[in-house]
């Protein structure tokens, strides 16, 4: 699993990285690049190993030339960015009403079973993370959860089972960016 400690210093989009980050603040008038935020944590946090450290978090700042604190606030509202490292897998289970009417939550305590974590953990060999999420806007599939940018609905735990078995079997890790 990715380590916390990071220096300032080493945050550094690569070249291909921060060349999308500069045709998404283009995007916006001059005085507006808050605008790009969004989109930039989205490639920060794909770039440096699925999360968002204080330093990656300042450095996103520093190029949107805005407060760090601009930024905190934003990544810590959403769900969909991560403040602490992920596993390999990010699993996002969907937990608003109509999941939790058609089952999420026996997904998730099946989940927790067969990983041997608890929401919010990371497997010991740092493949797996589970979280929880609200509303991911796939009702009628109820229930369903988000692996990277692959939504899987209408889940029952054979289903999730083999979800779990394709995962490991690919080891590759799950990102919004790709």
């Amino acid at each position: 699993m990715p380590e916390k400690t990071e220096k300032m210093e080493e945050i550094k989009f690569s070249e291909q990285s921060l060349a999308l980050v500069n045709r998404i603040i283009k995007r916006y008038p001059e005085g507006r690049q808050k605008s790009a935020l969004l989109p930039v944590l989205h490639v920060a946090q794909a770039e440096f190993n699925g999360w968002l450290s204080p330093p990656v978090m300042d450095y996103v700042a520093s190029l949107l030339s805005i407060k760090p604190v601009e930024v905190y606030e934003v990544a810590s509202f959403y769900s969909m960015y991560n403040l602490e490292p992920v596993g390999t897998c990010l699993i996002e289970v969907c937990q608003t009403g109509p999941c939790w009417l058609r089952g999420s939550d026996d997904i998730v305590a099946h989940l927790e079973n067969k990983l041997n974590i608890k929401v919010g953990e990371t497997t010991a060999d740092g493949m797996f993370t589970l979280k929880t999420v609200e509303c991911l806007g796939s009702c009628g599939t109820a229930p369903m959860l988000q692996c990277g940018a692959k939504y899987h609905e209408n889940l029952t735990t054979d289903k999730v089972d083999a979800l779990v078995e394709d995962l490991r079997s690919a080891n590759v890790r799950s990102t919004y960016m790709k």
